[in-house]
């Protein structure tokens, strides 16, 4: 993606080491299926970062992160790819009539306090409702393509970035309280459905801002081929395989790779809300048919 000398967002920070929180996200499948194999209970971390108190964040400078000389460029890339959600965000919404109110992403190392409990490095990105902000370990970008077999390619970072804003357009837009609203209601089963609704309809948030990105110019060839394949890296299906071996689609709560990486697709190819409804239960009345 074409990024220097571009504007960067003004609510990137760096967070402070100590106890943090886990949220919504890409992340939370990493640490979801490391919690399932050490308790045999693969939705303990997608709870636990659905609820905790608040807790206020501490900023500190970004000179005080040890970040390595390409950190340091993925953390000034991370600030322009956030200004491109808000850029989109506010556009797109405004006609809709609805004022979007910009979130706070947090760069961090080891660990880090946020008002969604406790999180640490190997969670990964994720979204945390409570304080409307995403916290990421710039090291998830290595892990993603070591781990998880995606290409490197700088785009992917942009694209974790946007399916996280995905989550907080989802809070803007009063989805994900309704979503939460449903949880004491439904069995685990029928929330681990509502809540793969929800992730794939963030891959294709994700999606609209791409568009948005190469429709001023932005992207690069083969940039969205970069985030598609990490969409298809880190589906379910792929990660159970490569974790455990076998396939537990009852289990799911993001995605498979086929179905992340088409709602993605479908977000660029249309680049506005008119398809992004995966909560449509005549359309799609089963989690299969998304």
């Amino acid at each position: 993606m074409k990024w220097q000398n571009r504007r960067q967002s003004s609510n990137i920070r760096s967070g402070g080491r100590g106890r943090a929180g886990m949220g919504l996200g890409l992340g939370g499948i990493i640490m979801g299926l490391v919690v399932f194999a050490l308790t045999g209970n693969p939705f303990a971390a997608l709870n636990a970062g659905l609820s905790g108190g608040a807790i206020q964040t501490r900023d500190i400078k970004k000179e005080e992160l040890q970040l390595s000389e390409k950190e340091k460029v993925l953390y000034d890339y991370s600030s322009v790819a956030l200004a491109d959600t808000e850029d989109t965000w506010h556009s797109l919404l405004a006609k809709e009539g609805i004022q979007y109110k910009e979130a706070t992403m947090y760069i961090f190392q080891d660990n880090v306090k946020s008002g969604c409990g406790i999180a640490q490095s190997g969670m990964g990105p994720f979204y945390c409702g409570q304080d409307q902000s995403v916290y990421m370990d710039l090291s998830f970008y290595d892990t993603l393509i070591k781990e998880f077999g995606a290409d490197e390619g700088d785009f992917i970072l942009s694209y974790v970035i946007s399916h996280e804003i995905g989550h907080h357009v989802q809070n803007v837009l009063g989805i994900m309280d309704q979503v939460n609203s449903l949880r004491s209601k439904a069995s685990q089963s029928d929330f681990n459905k509502l809540t793969l609704r929800l992730e794939l309809q963030a891959d294709y948030l994700a999606g609209v801002v791409a568009r948005y990105q190469a429709d001023r110019g932005y992207l690069e060839k083969g940039d969205i081929e970069d985030a598609i394949k990490a969409a298809w890296a880190i589906g379910d299906d792929t990660i159970q395989k490569r974790m455990q071996g076998h396939v537990t689609p009852e289990s799911f709560t993001h995605g498979t790779a086929e179905q992340r990486m088409r709602w993605y697709k479908k977000g660029y190819d249309t680049g506005d809300l008119s398809q992004f409804n995966t909560f449509d239960t005549e359309k799609y009345p089963d989690v299969s048919d998304l």
